[in-house]
């Protein structure tokens, strides 16, 4: 033990006459905290914060809604103008692919004879684009349907003519080989 326990303990009784008074420290501690409370500045009563986050708040919703209408126009629903387009235009597409196949591989052609064949259906596929921009421009949609059916259509009666003369050429060649 140092000097100074020593001290302590033989004076204890010295110490114990001056009691705290309890109420008084009390006092003095919640004063301390009304005055840290007060220094605080709280941001959402300021005027100019509100405004502030306000102004950030619709920006944010701007920028989300804007995003949403821009991003919206690469998706494949909004490249048709309509559900009624993407319909027809699934019917049609597949008809005509498949006939254009048909011809492509039809050794009774030319080359000659299928490229015309395909500059005519290139042709009718940049018919096909305008027409379908028109109608995502929103142009009269009844008559722009009404033409891109036709431009289908077509399509398809040129292929079919088309693989009609062969299929005629070649039951005459069939004839013409059993004639005697």
């Amino acid at each position: 033990m140092d000097n100074f326990e020593k001290h302590i303990r033989e004076n204890a009784s010295e110490f114990d006459e001056h009691k705290a008074d309890r109420s008084k420290m009390w006092a003095n501690i919640s004063q301390e905290l009304d005055a840290e409370k007060s220094k605080v500045i709280l941001l959402w009563k300021s005027p100019k914060l509100r405004i502030a986050a306000t102004l950030l708040l619709l920006l944010g919703i701007a920028g989300f809604i804007g995003l949403q209408v821009v991003g919206s126009g690469s998706s494949i629903e909004t490249q048709y103008a309509s559900k009624e387009l993407l319909d027809i235009d699934m019917h049609y597409k597949g008809l005509v692919s498949y006939q254009v196949q048909l011809v492509q591989s039809n050794p009774n052609l030319s080359e000659e004879d299928k490229t015309e064949f395909l500059s005519f259906m290139d042709e009718l596929d940049i018919e096909y684009e305008q027409l379908r921009l028109e109608m995502q421009n929103n142009l009269d949609n009844e008559r722009v349907l009404e033409a891109i059916v036709s431009n289908y259509k077509q399509r398809i009666e040129l292929i079919e003519k088309l693989l009609k003369q062969i299929n005629d050429s070649k039951l005459n060649d069939d004839d013409y080989g059993y004639t005697l």
